[in-house]
């Protein structure tokens, strides 16, 4: 029997129409996943990651501890040097997801007494790491750089001798939107304070190659550390801390979520490798479609007369305004049942009232698909 406040819990959820479950594989259209390029399901990274291991001899299924005890095979040395050659960044260190480095990062980095400042829509594995964090922090409005320096201004009159952090993502994952990061490094060096930046959904489509907008806009000296996962864009498992060597040594001693975990196992990283691999060496055909899908999509938004219900974005995701969690899993499931993955995001995940559909855009989306959803929009919108 489920504890009595657990149960009541779940029974909120139930009236408020925001109860999860866990969804089933489907053979719908893809605009929900992450995965931007297809690398997910790529059949030559797959191939590729299998004989990267026999040619390399590492006939090895599990990692077999901590990464400061067994787990630290020599793919980690390899794939950690790739990564900071194709970031631009001194050194990185690789952990085994997205929430493990914000969690690993934010626990341990900012210090009793130090200020985070940090986007009021940062993902939750940020702020749960802030959580747990011994240092004071504070919400700033959403892309809101003047709220910003206001507390900037304050605390930097009010306490002498500490550190101010300063969070954001590049591209925020419930809104495809961006902050504008050249004048937030500029900010942010004016106060002397350290800026740290999740670029999980810039990765692949964004910079020259997909290496991120913090590389597209040069600015990777500006910033004390980057969050990148390899979950999204390049189709696979994993996630790394990029900034200075002293850094990386820092979370090594200090990272619990570094330190207490059986490392990720040979094929994940071999898999990693091989990802960035393609994302340096493809003819660039699939950024180019999925760039040439953005365009599309959001010229079909103002074919439809749809931009008004749309947050403006120039990434992969797209998000369209339903408010009411009732109302916008109706929505969601006539699309789906017209054969379209599109999933409701409900309250409290995104603030009540302003729940929405989100749209991922692919490369291997057709415009032909892209058109039919949206038309099928305007017909309850």
């Amino acid at each position: 029997m489920l504890p009595k406040k657990l149960q009541h819990k779940i029974n909120q959820r139930k009236d408020d129409q925001s109860l999860r479950q866990l969804g089933a594989s489907s053979n719908r259209i893809d605009f929900s996943s992450n995965d931007y390029l297809g690398f997910s399901k790529s059949e030559i990274i797959f191939n590729q990651a299998h004989q990267y291991l026999i040619n390399h001899n590492i006939i090895q299924n599990g990692a077999t501890g901590s990464r400061l005890l067994s787990g630290n095979h020599s793919l980690y040395q390899t794939v950690e040097q790739q990564v900071c050659t194709f970031h631009n960044s001194e050194a990185a260190l690789i952990f085994n997801s997205g929430y493990d480095a914000n969690l690993g990062f934010f626990s341990c980095v900012p210090q009793r007494n130090d200020i985070i400042l940090y986007d009021e829509f940062c993902h939750a594995s940020i702020r749960d790491g802030i959580t747990m964090s011994n240092a004071k922090s504070i919400k700033f409005k959403h892309n809101d750089l003047i709220h910003l320096e206001h507390h900037l201004n304050h605390y930097q009159e009010a306490l002498k001798d500490i550190e101010i952090y300063i969070v954001t993502e590049s591209v925020f994952s419930m809104d495809g939107d961006s902050p504008d990061l050249k004048l937030l490094s500029q900010i942010s060096k004016a106060h002397n304070a350290k800026l740290i930046i999740d670029e999980a959904h810039a990765i692949g489509i964004f910079g020259n190659q997909g290496n991120g907008l913090i590389s597209e806009l040069n600015l990777e000296s500006d910033i004390f550390a980057r969050i990148i996962t390899f979950g999204k864009a390049l189709g696979c498992h994993g996630a790394a801390v990029l900034g200075s060597k002293a850094l990386k040594t820092y979370l090594t001693n200090f990272s619990r979520p570094f330190i207490y975990t059986t490392a990720l196992p040979p094929h994940a990283l071999s898999t990693i490798k091989l990802a960035y691999d393609t994302l340096q060496n493809q003819d660039l055909k699939d950024r180019s479609k999925l760039q040439h899908n953005i365009v599309f999509f959001k010229s079909e938004l103002k074919r439809l007369d749809l931009q008004h219900v749309f947050i403006d974005s120039y990434s992969a995701i797209h998000c369209c305004i339903i408010s009411g969690n009732e109302s916008v899993k109706q929505a969601a499931t006539e699309l789906q049942d017209c054969g379209f993955d599109v999933k409701p995001i409900l309250s409290p995940t995104v603030p009540k009232g302003k729940e929405r559909l989100r749209f991922c855009l692919h490369a291997y989306n057709t415009e032909k698909e892209i058109s039919e959803v949206l038309f099928l929009l305007t017909t309850f919108v």
